[in-house]
């Protein structure tokens, strides 16, 4: 008789025990995912304080990006081999079918209640049984949308906004010939020589799933993606040659944004018929449409939204230098989230963005918001780059859909190596046709040897491994990443040395003990870059930013009301240069002046005197100093002929 007054709380203590346990769990996750996040900030901590070690005792054979890889590599080893398997799954999945194929969200009935699961992927049978075996191994896992949206940014915004312009575009002609086409030599060089060795595994029989020759493609195209970063810092940290800094960095920099450009192009690869992966002139027109495109539209919304931001800080934001140092992060970083939310690529996007705010935005702040926007990205660049690499190392251990094939991954080797010759030995012949200054052989195989893979091809690969050919080339990428950072990243300054390349110079200064070098280095800045200074210096600084001429002395006396409305009233009384040195990159007649006496020559071979008319005798000088632009050049004589002058 009393049983039915006990049955509701019986249930009720039911209910309270599976909600207890509910709460249990919850903060078990909660808890593991701090100890996750604490794994990563102690990476980080012990890579800068062993950075320190190594820059106090001046070790340059290993950088700091392949240091966090080892730490890295050590954690793995100890989360996926120390700790022991804890899995609170069910080891009977149960069965249902979808006529539809798989959803992206499920709702499970459990004993009346309903309860949400998302989709995680595709398991092949044989792993059925351990999947998730260690929940630390399956949260170390990130989102690679992490990645891209998260990490990625920082890096390739602080890449655009610390370019220096001087050695930029002083080999911009250079630096996109090797950005365009050198990546697009590469990749198809890649993408053919990988298909030669995927249709060796499959006569082998070493294919257990389907690669295809757009596949091939693919990888050719994240692979190609370079990041020197290691030479780089070694480059900067010994004062190697300016020319040879600017073209790998201009390369790597432009690299990038080529790279996944093209991915997408390839990606986008579509051909009419029953199979999708044989050639189709249609669809491949279509696909370099896709490319030119999305390369096209994300160039022009990062430099637009530069150009916005730099309206902006035409306001009276400097009064409020916190106030304009966080306006500026978030311009800056929803930069990349618009490109992305539009189609386009947010990577090509933000390094514009950055260029642009570099050479607008940052004459309009206020001195303590350029430094603080200046440290501000430093940091975020470093401590992103470094929990990048720290993740590759753990990777190693933690992913858990790795496919190590031997016969692809010495393909891999093989491939990059040949397509980097293809790439950097022809376009460097062709480009010293039509160059004076020379790419010399040292620089060639200095930027041979210098084409690590990174970042970018890292991430480039975690975006996508569904399918077996994609955690082939994920694998494949990781283990290429690992050997070109340490063993071409070690070997940096052994091959300055063993290629006689001039290190001590200030690549800011790129002050050379031959003046006649670095006049005519100067003097081949191309003409449309001459074209573009004069007129982003006549009327978009003015309109920008708070420097220049005013517009009401450039622009014709009919436009005298459009004038005064747009330029600044700070540049009627700013009679300051800008805080860029872009006038350094123009040689003209007349900015060469030699003072001897009471005459001065110029480089156009005027003269003129203070003394009494009539013809002046001028005698023969042998050596002479000549101040260019603040820097002081030495001069010898080498001919006696009037017309050399």
């Amino acid at each position: 008789l009393l049983l039915p007054l006990f049955l509701p709380l019986i249930h009720s203590d039911d209910g309270g025990i599976e909600e207890l346990a509910t709460e249990k769990e919850a903060e078990e996750s909660h808890r593991q995912d701090s100890v996750n996040l604490l794994t990563f900030i102690l990476l980080l901590t012990l890579t800068i304080l062993t950075i320190w070690l190594f820059k106090h005792r001046r070790v340059r054979f290993l950088h700091e990006t392949g240091l966090a890889m080892i730490y890295g590599l050590l954690v793995g080893v100890i989360l996926r081999y120390g700790i022991p398997s804890t899995s609170y799954h069910n080891k009977t999945p149960p069965s249902c079918t979808l006529q539809a194929g798989p959803v992206s969200t499920v709702l499970l009935n459990v004993s009346g209640k309903f309860f949400e699961y998302t989709l995680k992927g595709e398991i092949n049978l044989r792993e059925i049984h351990s999947v998730e075996q260690n929940d630390m191994l399956r949260k170390l896992t990130f989102d690679p949308e992490v990645f891209f949206n998260i990490l990625l940014p920082p890096i390739i915004f602080h890449a655009g906004y610390s370019l220096k312009k001087r050695h930029f575009f002083r080999n911009l002609g250079s630096i996109i010939t090797y950005a365009f086409l050198g990546t697009a030599i590469s990749c198809f060089i890649i993408g053919n020589l990988m298909y030669g060795v995927v249709k060796m595994m499959q006569v082998l029989g070493q294919l257990t799933d389907k690669f295809y020759y757009t596949d091939c493609l693919f990888f050719g195209a994240i692979i190609s993606a370079t990041d020197p970063v290691t030479v780089l810092a070694i480059f900067n940290e010994l004062h190697a040659d300016g020319d040879l800094y600017a073209l790998l960095f201009g390369e790597s920099v432009m690299n990038d944004a080529v790279a996944i450009v093209l991915s997408s192009s390839i990606v986008a690869y579509q051909p009419t018929g029953a199979n999708t992966h044989t050639f189709d002139a249609s669809a491949f027109f279509k696909s370099v449409g896709i490319f030119l495109g999305i390369f096209s539209g994300s160039f022009a919304m990062g430099a637009v939204t530069g150009v916005v931001t730099a309206l902006i800080s035409l306001l009276h934001l400097h009064c409020f230098p916190l106030l304009e140092t966080a306006l500026f992060f978030l311009m800056s970083w929803s930069t990349f989230l618009l490109a992305e939310a539009c189609g386009f690529t947010g990577v090509v996007a933000v390094l514009f963005c950055g260029i642009t705010q570099a050479h607008y935005t940052c004459n309009n702040l206020s001195e303590e918001s350029t430094k603080r926007t200046k440290q501000l990205f430093e940091v975020l660049h470093f401590l992103a780059e470094n929990f990048i690499f720290s993740y590759m190392g753990l990777a190693l251990f933690t992913f858990q859909k790795h496919v190590f094939s031997p016969i692809f991954i010495f393909g891999a080797f093989i491939a990059i190596f040949i397509g980097r010759a293809l790439n950097i030995y022809p376009l460097s012949f062709l480009i010293n046709l039509g160059r004076r200054h020379k790419i010399r052989g040292n620089f060639q195989h200095m930027m041979m040897f210098a084409g690590l893979r990174g970042a970018m091809a890292f991430a480039l690969a975690i975006r996508d491994t569904a399918t077996y050919a994609r955690q082939m080339m994920f694998t494949t990428t990781l283990l290429i990443v690992f050997f070109t950072v340490w063993v071409c990243g070690g070997g940096t300054t052994p091959m300055l040395s063993w290629l006689h390349i001039r290190v001590g110079v200030d690549p800011d200064q790129d002050l050379q003990p031959c003046g006649d070098r670095q006049s005519k280095t100067k003097q081949e800045s191309a003409w449309l870059f001459r074209l573009w200074y004069t007129f982003d210096h006549n009327y978009l600084k003015p309109i920008l930013t708070h420097s220049g001429p005013p517009l009401t002395s450039t622009l014709p006396a009919c436009c005298g009301p459009l004038a005064r409305c747009l330029t600044s009233p700070q540049a009627y009384e700013n009679h300051e240069p800008l805080q860029d040195n872009d006038s350094d990159l123009i040689l003209n007649e007349g900015d060469l002046t030699l003072t001897y006496g009471d005459t001065a020559i110029t480089a156009n071979g005027a003269s003129s005197s203070s003394g009494p008319e009539g013809s002046v005798d001028v005698p023969i000088i042998v050596n002479m100093n000549v101040d260019l632009h603040s820097h002081v050049f030495f001069f010898s004589f080498k001919q006696l002929e009037a017309t050399s002058v």
